[in-house]
């Protein structure tokens, strides 16, 4: 079958390249130049080492939330909580630089990362808690915590922790020994250590899920949980595991948005960086390492989207959820593609 010997990584950029023609042809149709528009996106992704810059910038939250529904996805979960981690771990972030101001710099990151991670690591355990011990569904578990999440932020931001100082609903700042430095290489786009932090979890999770038992009980579990179960493994151990390891992924987003950008904690200060992190995680096929790539790809479509609405007439930003769309709705045609070259299977078997 065709499909077969097309490698894995590969059918995730044909049907980018494909998603990328369909959607340039949707903008001739709203009258706009289809090379023109593909140019903007160009320019405004690598026109300058500042724009290289923010397309990363956009990038690494997104590397970290694809890592969450990935990791949950690989031990048979579906995890549509990390929009409600990723505000637990920026807030325990934002917590402990305005609680905690005279730790030096290099414990004050470690101290302020290990919070971001376990709080939304704890948020998501209890996720695979509710899953094994009540048999609960995950998907609204996690629904419902995104929005239990949301209240207590408002909760802490307006009653505990606010800033008397300004109109907007957010914390007090962290104090300035928390703080991440953008790098210069980028001509002060925030580019910062957040982005090396997300490509080390990556690759430390590839290696723990493809390279330890322990990962390869958390595939198995995923693969079939009844089998596993016979077989001794601790089924019950394993969700609840690879829940604490989704949320501390997302959790660790509130290192760059807090400590790497805003330094506070903003209601809403998340543009559905969880929900994004499902098409990432998806297009990447659940591949901790593709998933940089995949957060790249998205990352540079939200970073030209906002070039479309002042360089073009008749495209909006929209456009990046138009391609977005058509990409995950090719992906997930892959089985339709299957049946397309089943047919032709039995003329290239040697008899």
């Amino acid at each position: 079958m065709i499909m077969r010997h097309i490698a894995p990584f590969a059918r995730p950029c044909i049907a980018t390249a494909i998603s990328l023609v369909l959607g340039l042809l949707v903008t001739a149709f709203a009258g706009e130049n289809p090379l023109s528009v593909f140019k903007i996106f160009a320019v405004s992704n690598f026109g300058s080492l500042y724009d290289v810059g923010m397309t990363l910038s956009y990038s690494t939250p997104l590397i970290l939330t694809g890592l969450s529904v990935a990791i949950a996805f690989k031990a048979g979960l579906f995890n549509i909580g990390a929009e409600g981690q990723l505000t637990m771990g920026a807030l325990a972030a934002a917590t402990v630089g305005i609680l905690f101001p005279n730790m030096s710099h290099l414990f004050a990151l470690l101290c302020a990362g290990a919070a971001s991670a376990i709080a939304g690591g704890l948020w998501g355990s209890l996720v695979g808690y509710l899953k094994v011990k009540r048999n609960a569904h995950e998907v609204i578990v996690t629904i419902m915590l995104n929005f239990i999440a949301a209240g207590i932020a408002s909760y802490v931001v307006i009653y505990v922790l606010r800033d008397p100082n300004t109109q907007n609903p957010q914390t007090l700042p962290v104090a300035p020994n928390f703080m991440l430095h953008p790098y210069a290489f980028f001509q002060d786009a925030p580019v910062t250590f957040a982005l090396a932090l997300s490509i080390f979890t990556a690759v430390a999770l590839w290696v723990l899920l493809y390279r330890t038992p322990t990962g390869y009980e958390i595939r198995a579990v995923g693969e079939n949980i009844h089998a596993c179960s016979s077989a001794g493994v601790n089924t019950t151990r394993i969700q609840i595991f690879s829940m604490f390891l989704a949320g501390a992924c997302a959790g660790l987003v509130g290192v760059g948005e807090v400590l790497g950008r805003a330094g506070c904690f903003k209601l809403d200060f998340s543009p559905g960086y969880g929900f994004t992190g499902i098409a990432v995680a998806f297009l990447a096929r659940g591949n901790p390492l593709a998933i940089i790539f995949s957060a790249l790809l998205f990352g540079a479509l939200q970073k030209g989207a906002g070039d479309l609405e002042i360089y073009t007439q008749h495209v909006t930003s929209d456009f990046a959820s138009i391609l977005q769309a058509l990409i995950i709705l090719i992906v997930v045609a892959d089985g339709l593609w299957e049946k397309v070259f089943r047919p032709y299977k039995h003329m290239s078997t040697p008899v």
